[in-house]
């Protein structure tokens, strides 16, 4: 091995874009690895280039001892599903042949795989051509995540998804997975495989300070994050409804932007539902302040097979603060809250439910939302370890023990 370990990272976010992977990226720099990016020009969550940034082809820039390599995106996909489509084959396509020129030389592939599986594509072909170890870390579970979106499940379309499946991971020499629910599903494309659980620790943490952001409930509930429409914040937004005409002084603050958002505001509008605040999107060094003065987290999405495999990096970031959790889905978060007592359930299909949940948490005593804080603690320091989870990534890689 040489003695500065070459890794080319290929990811479709990068900072400026809020991402767990800039962090890990940025650690690997700083423990003597040359760390490179081959990613595309910034856009999300709004499908708009970054103030600072153009779309050009190919551009180049350093970050934090970091070579950075971008490439065209398409954008306008916020509220488009044929140019979200076309970005991912974008990605893809320009990735492969980016990778054809940039890949040769480096030790290591690692990819960070959000949203389309298709973006290890260029990992892939690196693989075969150069003979690189590619390993992959899945955020989002493919082909579940295509038929959240919409898809309907043909016989035509689950034959292409798993061959597009089995193909990316057999290329693969590691394959790491943020949830632990990916991992009987991805054995089904590639039996036999070792497949390491390597969560997502909290990328917003405590800062030192104690200031509290102004919110105006006498009680307040917070969701943070993108706004979208596998969130089910339809259902959040109609069980807050029912509790706030039951009991008045409660805010719902959704803190985060995204493709679902307007459709949000309309709702609220419409059925006149009173105590609920949009903030908008906000940096990630205002959100502590935001956490601190929540009384109670919220997580949800929408009830599929996909989703319900799925833990939202926000849950890591609740349990950093101590915060009880209203968990409005399935699955393994639901698991989680139950078993460690963090917070309450309730169902995601049911308003109703929802409603006795928010009613629930509003009506207790100190003392029962900290043993729920308690509980948080508990389980952020047992499972969600930073230091412990980055040194187990890298001596994945690092040790390319996979096939």
């Amino acid at each position: 091995m040489p003695e500065k370990l070459k890794v080319l990272i290929i990811t479709e976010r990068f900072y400026p874009e809020e991402f767990i992977i800039n962090d890990l990226a940025s650690q690997w720099a700083e423990e003597g690895m040359q760390v490179d990016v081959l990613t595309q020009a910034p856009s999300y969550p709004l499908g708009k280039i970054f103030a600072g940034y153009s779309n050009k082809i190919f551009s180049s820039e350093r970050w934090r001892d970091i070579t950075v390599f971008r490439f065209f995106t398409v954008t306008g996909y916020r509220n488009s599903l044929f140019l979200k489509l076309s970005n991912y084959l974008s990605f893809a396509v320009t990735g492969c042949f980016a990778a054809l020129f940039k890949a040769r030389g480096y030790d290591r592939i690692f990819v960070y795989q959000t949203g389309p599986l298709t973006l290890a594509l260029p990992a892939v072909l690196a693989r075969k051509l150069y003979g690189i170890p590619v390993t992959i870390w899945t955020q989002d579970i493919w082909p579940d995540m295509v038929y959240a979106y919409g898809f309907k499940k043909t016989r035509l379309l689950e034959w292409f998804l798993g061959r597009v499946i089995k193909f990316i991971y057999s290329g693969c020499d590691n394959i790491l997975v943020s949830c632990e629910g990916f991992v009987r599903r991805i054995a089904e494309y590639v039996p036999g495989r070792e497949i390491r659980h390597f969560p997502n620790w909290p990328t917003v943490v405590p800062d030192g300070s104690q200031e509290k952001a102004g919110l105006p409930g006498g009680f307040n509930f917070t969701f943070a994050g993108n706004v979208g429409k596998l969130q089910n914040l339809d259902n959040v937004l109609r069980g807050f409804g029912l509790a706030s005409k039951a009991q008045p002084g409660l805010c719902l603050n959704i803190v985060g932007d995204g493709s679902y958002l307007e459709n949000l505001k309309e709702i609220a509008h419409k059925q006149d539902i009173s105590g609920v605040v949009f903030w908008g999107r906000r940096k990630s060094s205002d959100m502590p302040a935001f956490f601190r003065a929540s009384d109670v987290m919220i997580v949800s999405l929408n009830n599929t097979p996909g989703l319900n495999l799925t833990v939202p990096a926000k849950f890591q970031a609740y349990l950093a603060f101590h915060k009880p959790v209203l968990c409005v889905m399935n699955g393994e978060v639901r698991a989680l809250v139950e078993k460690h007592g963090t917070g309450l359930w309730a169902d995601p299909d049911g308003p109703e439910a929802i409603r006795d949940a928010f009613l629930r948490f509003s009506s207790m005593k100190e003392s029962e939302l900290g043993n729920f804080a308690s509980n948080s603690r508990n389980l952020l320091e047992a499972e969600y370890s930073r230091e412990k989870i980055a040194v187990g990534i890298k001596a994945v890689v690092i040790g390319n023990s996979g096939k």
